[in-house]
């Protein structure tokens, strides 16, 4: 996100427009019902991951559904993020062909989830790895940002949360959803590893 010649209060003021705009309609927010990983009315995959007490079905044959609930004590945010990750054999390198996610919290948590969906959806699983981690590193510079335009860049308006990065306590809001995000991708590529495994033996 360029800044355009602006002082510092008043990026710091577009930033905080920017959040508050996330906050208010964010991106991939839905509201899972207590049987809907079993519903499977909808859904034309076959692929399944059991997660706690339901089962998550996938909505295509070569996608594996994983989920991640993430908590955060300090404020009473909470997360749950679920992806479907794609196995390739779809011919493309696996990547997010679905991302959502459901929860309550402050105005950054919420927003920093709208983002992150706007910007991971649909790419790799090492784009939206990286991602994470320069994210990871924004939110580590103490309100100085990352200090390479180009990383910048590919953060597009997650750039927002810098400012965030110098209250400590308000961090952990804004890696919420990242979090979540990391996790549930983990945990289907485990499976998908597994299932691998499994088919070698």
């Amino acid at each position: 996100m360029a800044d355009y010649g602006m002082s510092s209060e008043e990026l710091e003021q577009m930033y905080q427009e920017v959040i508050l705009e996330a906050s208010k309609d964010p991106h991939g927010k839905v509201h899972f019902s207590s049987g809907e990983a079993e519903n499977t009315e909808n859904t034309i995959g076959v692929d399944s991951l059991s997660s706690g007490e339901s089962t998550l079905q996938a909505s295509h044959e070569y996608c594996v559904p994983a989920q991640s609930h993430q908590f955060n004590p300090t404020c009473g945010d909470e997360v749950t993020v679920r992806v479907e990750i794609s196995d390739g054999s779809d011919g493309k390198p696996q990547h997010i062909e679905k991302l959502i996610w459901d929860g309550q919290g402050c105005s950054i948590s919420q927003a920093s989830l709208s983002i992150m969906v706007d910007l991971v959806d649909g790419k790799t699983v090492d784009e939206a790895m990286e991602l994470f981690r320069t994210f990871h590193s924004l939110m580590e510079s103490r309100g100085n940002g990352l200090n390479d335009d180009r990383l910048e860049d590919t953060l597009g308006d997650a750039v927002a949360f810098q400012g965030v990065s110098r209250y400590p306590m308000r961090i952990k809001c804004a890696l919420l959803g990242w979090e979540g995000l990391k996790d549930s991708m983990a945990q289907a590529l485990a499976h998908m590893s597994g299932d691998v495994a499994g088919k070698e033996a």
